[in-house]
């Protein structure tokens, strides 16, 4: 094997091992999510409220995750770099990955070498967890809002 099939290979564990990650937060998030909603005695709007915060907190945990990816990989020999209006800095990890969960992607940092394969697994992920929120939040209001 030669040292570009071996970074490929790393960069496919890399992007595996992120993909359950955050898949298993965000599943552990929503579970405890309706387990504290089914025992709250609040009324339907702050139950909501409570759901939607809960899910911007799990996507929140789940962008930071790939940010300290994007950070050590960016500051690692071989993985590749982020360009363009990017200083390094934990921040600015945290921003493009931000805008890469949201399929944003405003272009103002660019990905080059293997890190552009974990940005397009990041927004393909981001893409179905936003998704599952959103079913999620959809039946919880279903659940809890009043019938008129």
């Amino acid at each position: 094997m030669d040292a570009t099939h071996d970074t490929l290979l790393n960069v496919m564990l890399l992007n595996i091992l992120l993909v359950c990650a955050v898949v298993a937060i965000h599943n552990e998030a929503l579970i405890r999510l309706s387990s504290l909603l089914g025992r709250m005695r609040q009324s339907h709007h702050f139950r909501l409220i409570v759901a939607v915060l809960g899910c911007l907190t799990a996507h929140a945990l789940q962008v930071w995750i790939f940010a300290t990816a994007f950070y050590f990989m960016h500051h690692a020999d071989g993985w590749g770099q982020l360009l363009g209006n990017f200083n390094g800095s934990m921040l600015d990890c945290t921003y493009f990955s931000f805008t890469t969960f949201t399929t944003l992607g405003y272009g103002d940092i660019e990905a080059v070498g293997m890190l552009r394969h974990l940005t397009g697994i990041e927004a393909l992920t981001g893409l179905v967890l936003i998704t599952w929120s959103a079913s999620f939040l959809f039946l919880e209001m279903q659940r809890y809002w009043p019938t008129r």
